[in-house]
């Protein structure tokens, strides 16, 4: 099958029949490990990804070693939509026996986590993909790591500075972490005062050759894939869980589309986060691996939590757009769903000119950002394909600004007030927004740290 791009270039999609996992190495001396991938079919395709771990000071135990190689053989899966989505064939077929929580994980990431791709692409098969994998094994032997120091995943937003500062104030002593960090998270990690860990996935060049022909490309669940390297960081590190910044939102989906939730933040969200844990302590034995502090909280309780921390004012992001730029002054390009979520969670607890130092915009002086600003309101579309808030948070913020005297008469407040129809605010519950619910699998010690923070701030 050809497809013409707009360039007038072709990419011909041939017809593949299964992915396979060939092998992965992983050398412990330099923290290396290579992961092959086969597209399998009349025009085969294979790839190469490399991830790099940090090497630890120490040599690591043969349990931690054991754990370690434990946690690559889900990661090796896992990371495997990167190459999936050049051909989406419809079977997956799994290189190795793992026990029934794992393989739940397979199938998730490949169809929950593939949604938005798969949508965007008109490919309703991979909804109802079923990673085979050739047998069900054992549950691996308990490794009590619950007592270690947390691994903190830094992403430069809001979201993980509060983590790692509720962690701090805990005398948890955390070690701040990122994959392939670019220099906000650098400058934030920096701000923090704390040393940081990292490490560093290179994804097959030849990826990158495929896409620019014009092969299938898409949204994969990122945050499965680096949650899993994180948790093979901490185990060769002798660290305790990874704890992570998603929030109550996360788990909420843009649309349905045949039947099946499209969720852009779903390897964010609570039932990810499950299937992951599950499936980390079956194969790899940790206890307690993986969980998101502060997963019972809207996106606009963690940016009033935000506003008691100064410090990083000068550093934080959550543009995507700004991590693509050279321009390390530019971290919010002002323009985009993101940017104007943030700032509109951000406003209730903040003065106008503390926001518009941040941002170098006053995003709520300009009205040609009224439409984008009503798409997170419900007004005109689905909510973006974007990590941003629920509707219903974002119409609490908005009636906030509108009774604060600081920002009522803004224009864009102004403008938004008026568009936003009378029964769109029986759904916008200040009091739910802001009241912590939900599922979570925050251990107690951990909680408590978490109602000690926002209890202080209210």
């Amino acid at each position: 099958m050809a497809r013409r791009d707009d360039d007038g270039s072709f990419w011909v999609r041939a017809q593949f029949e299964v992915m396979r996992f060939p092998s992965y190495a992983f050398d412990p001396g330099t923290g290396v490990a290579t992961f092959d991938y086969l597209l399998d079919g009349p025009s085969p395709l294979r790839f190469t990804e490399t991830i790099e771990l940090p090497v630890p000071a120490a040599p690591p135990s043969a349990t931690a070693l054991a754990t370690v190689r434990r946690v690559l053989d889900l990661l090796h899966v896992v990371a495997g939509v990167s190459y999936y989505k050049v051909g989406a064939p419809p079977r997956v077929v799994a290189p190795a026996p793992v026990p029934a929580e794992a393989a739940a994980l397979f199938t998730a990431v490949y169809t929950h986590g593939l949604a938005e791709y798969a949508y965007r692409n008109d490919l309703p098969h991979v909804l109802d993909l079923t990673v085979e994998v050739p047998g069900t094994a054992q549950p691996a032997t308990p490794v009590d790591n619950a007592e270690g120091r947390p691994l903190s995943a830094v992403g430069g937003g809001k979201d993980s500075i509060v983590t790692l500062e509720i962690l701090r104030a805990a005398g948890l002593d955390p070690v701040p972490f990122s994959v392939n960090p670019n220099p906000v998270i650098v400058d934030v990690n920096a701000a923090s005062g704390l040393p940081a860990l990292a490490a560093r996935r290179r994804l097959d060049p030849h990826l990158f050759e495929l896409n620019k022909a014009g092969a299938l490309n898409g949204h994969i669940p990122v945050t499965a894939i680096n949650s899993l390297i994180a948790i093979a960081t901490a185990a060769l590190h002798g660290l305790g869980p990874v704890v992570m910044s998603n929030e109550r939102s996360a788990s909420d989906p843009n649309l349905v589309w045949n039947g099946h939730e499209v969720n852009h933040q779903w390897s964010k969200g609570v039932e990810a986060e499950g299937l992951l844990r599950a499936a980390v302590t079956a194969h790899a034995g940790l206890t307690e691996p993986y969980f998101s502090l502060l997963r019972s909280l809207s996106e606009l309780h963690i940016a009033q939590l935000f506003a008691r921390h100064t410090r990083y004012d000068a550093v934080v992001t959550s543009c995507n757009k700004a991590f693509k730029l050279h321009d390390r002054t530019a971290r919010w390009c002002g323009d985009c769903p993101k940017c104007r979520f943030v700032y509109l969670a951000m406003a209730p607890a903040m003065t106008p000119e503390r926001i518009a130092e941040i941002f170098g915009h006053d995003l709520l002086a300009d009205t040609a950002q009224v439409p984008g600003f009503s798409e997170l309101l419900g007004i005109d579309s689905h909510k973006p394909f974007e990590c941003v808030g629920e509707v219903a948070e974002c119409l609490v913020a908005l009636g906030m600004l509108a009774e604060d005297p600081r920002w009522r008469d803004a224009p864009v407040v102004t403008a938004l007030r008026a568009a936003v129809p009378d029964a769109a605010w029986a759904s916008a519950s200040r009091q739910d927004v802001l009241t912590p619910g939900g599922p979570t699998f925050v251990p107690p010690a951990y909680a408590k740290a978490l109602v000690d923070a926002y209890s202080a701030a209210s």
